[in-house]
């Protein structure tokens, strides 16, 4: 046989081999997934936490609102500056208001002098009725003994008549002196009347004018400023509010206030922990307190509470929680973006598994997989599927793991407890030392109950843009 007809058999032959290993070795790997494992361990703590974010916000606040018409003449302090109760912040025009005060302050001056006058004549009056009466004493004495002395013919009809022309004088001047003392004292209480009235337009004109310079009702900082001098303002009227003039802000106190989904709200509670992060403070971890939660949901595209909406809407919606920080830094601003990661639940010493090990599948894919792994008397059958509660049994979903079991996976149902940040507690279903399928993502998704699988827990290899 020539040397080339041997070749060709040769190579033919190889050929042959080579396909028929490949074929081979395709027909043993068909259908067989591969997979990362990972074994079940305890956790010494898990931390159940809520993230959410919102803004920084102190506890007491205020916003300064004109009180007064007029020109902005002087403004006293600036964006960022910290005051005390009772510094002036800001001057309005006060010419008006001023000479109104001067005018009420001499009226008042004209109001004293005239009840000290008043005062004076009644007090002159009642002096005045007082010697009326004595002499009215005096002449009805006369008179008396006159009609005797008369009786009795002792004195003569003329000095009778005189002596009644006297009492009857005297007890008209009486009545006149009593006159004239109830004018005074009706003119006293009128000139005193008129002295309040003027006191009390005093206090109101003095009110205006303390409005024209605004002081601060609390310590804090001027945290917005939005007006400049020469601006002229108005104050409120009825529905219509007043020119805005800045908000002063107490960061003795301060808080963030965060919105939490409604899918979490649940687990939150007032006196849990909670670390906050602020964008403008990198690198650190403020520890606060949850000290208030909203009781009304608050949608997510507008920022209005459900009960201000009059439909009903499938839109996603969050809550208020407010955190209080336990030692705020002293360069915090009202505003600043914050992060706050609610501590909800911790556990120590629990059996925990990475939550990507987790798959749903239904009560039909569990119970073929049970049939075909009875024909299989090496396959050890998945754990008892729990009791269904579905009023269609077939498309009931079941939660579970995958656990190795020789060269298969097979599906165990699982109980969960608390969930931290990338593990999730198993309290029923699972032991210490059980190897479960953690990975990966696609594998899981895809991987079918009593599926063949290969162990690979290999580092993955970095494609050429993550290594660049």
């Amino acid at each position: 046989m020539k040397m080339w007809k041997k070749v060709t058999i040769g190579v033919v032959v190889v050929a042959v081999l080579v396909t028929i290993v490949i074929v081979s070795v395709n027909a043993a790997n068909k259908g067989v997934v591969t997979v990362q494992t990972s074994k079940v361990a305890k956790q010494d703590t898990l931390t159940s936490l809520v993230t959410a974010s919102g803004e920084v916000k102190p506890t007491t606040y205020t916003n300064i609102t004109a009180q007064g018409f007029g020109i902005i003449t002087e403004i006293l302090v600036k964006e960022g500056d910290h005051i005390k109760i009772g510094d002036k912040l800001l001057l309005q025009e006060n010419v008006q208001a001023n000479a109104d005060v001067q005018a009420q302050s001499a009226a008042i001056v004209s109001a004293e002098s005239g009840v000290q006058a008043a005062e004076a004549s009644y007090k002159a009056a009642q002096a005045d009725l007082v010697s009326q009466k004595a002499n009215l004493e005096k002449a009805k004495l006369d008179f008396d003994r006159g009609q005797g002395l008369y009786k009795d013919g002792l004195i003569p009809k003329q000095d009778f008549d005189q002596r009644k022309t006297t009492y009857d004088a005297a007890v008209a001047a009486v009545d006149s002196a009593q006159a004239r003392t109830s004018s005074l004292k009706a003119q006293l209480d009128q000139t005193r009347a008129q002295l309040n009235q003027n006191q009390a337009v005093l206090v109101r004109t003095k009110d205006i004018l303390r409005k024209t310079a605004y002081t601060s009702p609390i310590n804090g900082i001027v945290s917005y400023l939005p007006v400049r001098v020469g601006e002229y303002v108005v104050p409120g009227i009825q529905n219509a509010n007043g020119s805005f003039l800045m908000t002063l802000s107490d960061m003795s106190v301060v808080t963030a206030e965060v919105k939490v989904d409604e899918t979490d709200i649940v687990n939150v509670k007032n006196g849990q922990d909670a670390d906050v992060t602020i964008d403008a403070v990198p690198g650190k971890t403020f520890k606060g307190k949850v000290t208030e939660i909203g009781s009304q949901a608050v949608l997510r595209s507008s920022g209005l509470a459900t009960t201000q909406s009059t439909t009903s809407t499938q839109e996603a919606k969050d809550f208020k929680v407010v955190v209080t920080l336990v030692s705020p830094p002293e360069n915090l601003r009202p505003g600043l973006s914050a992060t706050a990661k609610i501590k909800t639940a911790v556990k120590q010493n629990v059996v925990a598994v990475p939550i990507q090990a987790l798959a749903v599948r239904t009560r039909k894919d569990l119970e073929e997989a049970a049939k075909n792994a009875k024909r299989d008397s090496s396959v050890t059958l998945a754990a008892p599927l729990p009791a269904t509660t579905s009023t269609d049994p077939k498309k009931d979903e079941i939660q579970g793991v995958f656990v190795v079991n020789g060269k298969k996976a097979v599906f165990r149902p699982v109980e969960t407890g608390i969930a931290g940040v990338t593990d999730i507690e198993i309290t029923k279903g699972l032991k210490e030392g059980d190897e479960i399928v953690t990975g990966s993502y696609k594998a899981l998704r895809t991987l079918k109950p009593e599926a063949m699988i290969k162990i690979d827990n290999s580092a993955p290899k970095k494609t050429e843009d993550q290594q660049s």
